[in-house]
């Protein structure tokens, strides 16, 4: 059995990844489900926690998940999770077997697996420059297109909401709610993460586990203690909206560009 962590916040992504796991790769044994930059670096300090392959989210509560690589020594391979493309790029500077976009599918984490497994048949290098050099600028050549518009059920029918009109969106008593900016509120039939996965990360930004914001719904945004940001929107919400301190960097380097 192949040692195997989790590293992912999402607690339906993890056990949706568990389970896929248990079908396609039995030979895998889950021995962890970590949720943010830290417990990992505190796991992969313990130079007794020991495992063979890597599940990481890329896009975690605390920060990206680059930032684990910073402070700890990953020797085992990783296989990559996002929601985004862009983070491909990054995901290949590491110890990378593969990336999987989410929401991910039987097809393609058995391929994922069968890429480590050839890998370790043929004592391949998991560092092939040439090939992972093609590898990127294929990604880089790639368009992603995104949602132009969401369809919400009334009653009996469907009526399109234009993602242009959506201010942030939210997790409420495990409901998605996308808010307009005229304060209407929608259901969604998706969980925060596979909505996310179908905005354009220009215009719309993770703030944490409960909010997903637009870049026009900024009204200002207030300094906290211990170095967290409050966010001010331009429609009323009921919650505040906080971004941790490890990913304030990345909301002002996202809200600048």
């Amino acid at each position: 059995m192949k040692r195997t962590l989790i590293i992912e916040d999402e607690q339906i992504a993890a056990q949706n990844l568990q389970r896929l796991l248990s079908e396609v790769a039995p030979q895998l044994e889950v021995v962890g489900v970590l949720q943010s930059v830290e417990e990992s670096v505190e796991f992969f300090s313990n130079p007794e926690n020991e495992v063979d392959l890597v599940f990481m989210d890329i896009h975690l509560a605390d920060g990206l998940a680059f930032l684990i690589f910073d402070r700890v020594n990953i020797n085992s391979p990783v296989i990559f999770t996002t929601a985004y493309d862009q983070y491909a790029l990054d995901a290949f500077k590491v110890n990378s077997i593969d990336y999987l976009l989410k929401p991910i599918n039987k097809d393609d984490l058995t391929r994922a697996i069968n890429k480590l497994q050839r890998f370790e048949r043929q004592k391949e290098s998991i560092y092939d420059n040439d090939k992972i050099a093609a590898l990127l600028n294929t990604l880089q050549s790639q368009t992603r297109t995104y949602k132009s518009y969401f369809l919400i059920p009334l009653r009996d029918k469907l009526v399109p909401l234009q993602v242009s009109d959506i201010a942030y969106i939210m997790v409420e008593e495990k409901t998605t709610l996308a808010v307009t900016y005229d304060g209407q509120s929608h259901a969604l039939d998706k969980p925060l993460e596979a909505v996310l996965s179908q905005l354009n990360p220009i215009q719309f930004f993770r703030a944490n586990r409960q909010f997903i914001i637009a870049h026009d719904a900024v009204k200002d945004i207030s300094v906290w203690p211990i170095g967290k940001l409050r966010i001010t929107l331009t429609v009323p919400n009921s919650e505040k909206v906080i971004i941790s301190r490890a990913r304030t960097s990345e909301f002002k380097e996202w809200y600048t560009n």
